[in-house]
């Protein structure tokens, strides 16, 4: 890469891609971004002077670092392998940064074929929302090589009020997925007891100031009692899907290691009857409304 700004590709303009995008552009980067699902993000791009390429190969052959933004292991697979891939049409010299929430064993095995062809691959998971995405406040989980941490550190200072370099490649998504077992354990946690609270005839205003009033008080309960008092489910913009898939891959991370989960089961369990019962495009504070529904009956 040059001295200057680096080319930027993304890849995946969901809702947080689409906030880094707007903030990559309000720093100044040149960007080339392709359509996927949704193409609403990508005419906005375009219009605030993106290129638009054809497949994610023309992506990687216009970037000197490819930001990934998509939902799955198998999104970020399919991204990258085949034809139109991005490996297909990858740079030496470049790097691939992962900004979702993966296997790791597959991310080091991505890594691999990118330094097959000359260029590079981090992990770099997030944490926060896509509202301080915009404004260059997330939290970033960098994990790989010490050089390629270095050289994509001033683009990722511009996206992230908090950057950490948390060990090699797969690292990252290993600190995420932990981060997101124990954030959605905590959440179905709080759920289940605002939902028990109602039986109990207390009310979740009071439970709430009891509870909070000492160590248990966080941020996860404040987003859950968000919708549970206050009726707005959307200051953690996270689908109850998603959560179930990173709590999954937790549990597939553990048995990798060859020991048991004994909390992520339940967890698994809880998230995986309200995705059953048509309550997965919820948001997980909305996780109080499906037990709540489920101990009335209604």
């Amino acid at each position: 890469m040059s001295d200057s700004k680096p080319k930027i590709g993304f890849i995946g303009l969901g809702l947080m891609g689409s906030a880094m995008v707007q903030r990559l552009q309000d720093c100044g980067y040149q960007l080339t971004v392709v359509a996927h699902r949704n193409r609403a993000p990508i005419e906005k791009a375009v219009a605030r002077g993106a290129a638009e390429a054809s497949s994610p190969a023309e992506v990687a052959r216009n970037s000197d670092i490819v930001m990934l933004c998509v939902d799955t292991s198998d999104a970020v697979n399919s991204v990258m392998r085949g034809d139109s891939g991005v490996l297909a049409g990858l740079k030496a010299g470049s790097l691939v940064i992962d900004f979702g929430t993966s296997i790791p064993g597959s991310t080091r095995a991505l890594y691999q074929e990118c330094k097959a062809r000359g260029a590079s691959m981090m992990d770099a998971p997030l944490g926060r929302t896509p509202a301080q995405a915009v404004d260059g406040l997330l939290n970033i989980m960098g994990a790989g090589d010490e050089e390629d941490f270095t050289r994509a550190k001033p683009v990722l200072d511009d996206l992230g009020e908090n950057v950490f370099h948390v060990g090699p490649v797969g690292a990252g998504h290993t600190l995420k997925l932990i981060n997101n077992f124990f954030a959605m354990t905590t959440a179905c946690a709080m759920s289940e007891a605002f939902a028990m609270a109602d039986l109990a005839g207390l009310k979740r205003e009071t439970l709430y100031q009891v509870m909070s009033s000492g160590p248990l008080r966080s941020g996860m309960m404040d987003w859950i009692k968000a919708n549970a008092v206050d009726k707005d489910p959307k200051q953690l913009s996270f689908s109850i899907v998603n959560g179930l898939k990173d709590v999954g891959y937790y549990a597939s991370m553990a048995d990798d290691f060859k020991v048991p989960s004994f909390i992520s089961p339940a967890t698994k369990n809880a998230l995986s009857v309200a995705k059953a019962t048509g309550w997965g495009n919820s948001m997980v504070p909305e996780m109080v409304d499906f037990i709540s529904k489920m101990y009335s009956g209604k």
